[in-house]
């Protein structure tokens, strides 16, 4: 019998299989990037190509827009194949977004994956962008960023940040990966150097804290996302 916490992980790897597979395979086909953002609903290409075109997963819904027109299938019980025939790629050619780029797997396996389990995880996601955008504002003269991305290899929302007189440092949501498997949001220095009060160091990449631990401290999640990821780049300066 699977668990809550088996089903968990099993929804969130065939949403990044979706969206490797499906929308970062198309965009790349187009204009040869991958990179993905939160959007309406769920998770979406920005525009590519001439039309221009986006695709965009909104809740159980695998959205794709040319120029003025719009298409749409359902998600859950279709076949990965016939999902990437959809938005118009091939699944069988070769597709690589990195070191850990998802499997393919059965691509005429139909999908499992309820509308409720896109929805948590497209809420992670759009909180990571209010809060990493909120977190940039406050970064002050002299720090420079990455654009937020979510890059389909390892399924998190990510950017770049360099601060005076430091070493690069990254800043992240992720929803679940094979270190941890609840969404957490995390900062990893490029350095081995961890200044400050060591405490605030807790895993061997930097620091994270996971969805649960912030929901019991009662705060406003994009507050004490926002605080969490703010003192460690104090740390760091």
């Amino acid at each position: 019998m699977t668990t809550e916490r088996e089903a968990v992980v099993s929804h969130r790897v065939t949403m990044q299989r979706v969206c490797a597979h499906v929308l970062g395979r198309r965009r790349f086909a187009c204009s040869g990037r991958f990179g993905l953002r939160a959007g309406p609903g769920g998770i979406a290409t920005p525009a590519f190509g001439d039309a221009p075109e986006v695709l965009r997963i909104s809740g159980g819904l695998l959205v794709r827009e040319v120029g003025a027109g719009v298409t749409w299938t359902l998600i859950d019980g279709a076949t990965l194949r016939e999902l990437a025939s959809f938005v118009g790629s091939d699944i069988d050619a070769p597709f690589d977004c990195g070191a850990d780029t998802p499997t393919v797997g059965d691509p005429d396996e139909p999908l499992q994956i309820p509308v409720d389990a896109v929805e948590d995880l497209s809420g992670w996601f759009t909180l990571a962008w209010r809060v990493l955008d909120r977190v940039l504002e406050d970064l002050g003269e002299g720090a420079g960023a990455t654009t937020i991305q979510l890059w389909p290899e390892h399924f998190d929302a990510a950017t770049t940040v360099t601060l005076p007189g430091a070493e690069p440092v990254n800043l992240g949501f992720s929803p679940g990966d094979g270190y941890e498997p609840e969404p957490y949001v995390y900062v990893g220095p490029w350095s081995a150097q961890r200044p400050g009060d060591p405490s605030i160091w807790n895993v061997p990449f930097g620091a994270f804290r996971r969805r649960s631990e912030l929901s019991r401290e009662g705060a406003d999640p994009a507050d004490a996302c926002a605080e969490f990821l703010s003192a460690r780049l104090q740390a760091l300066m």
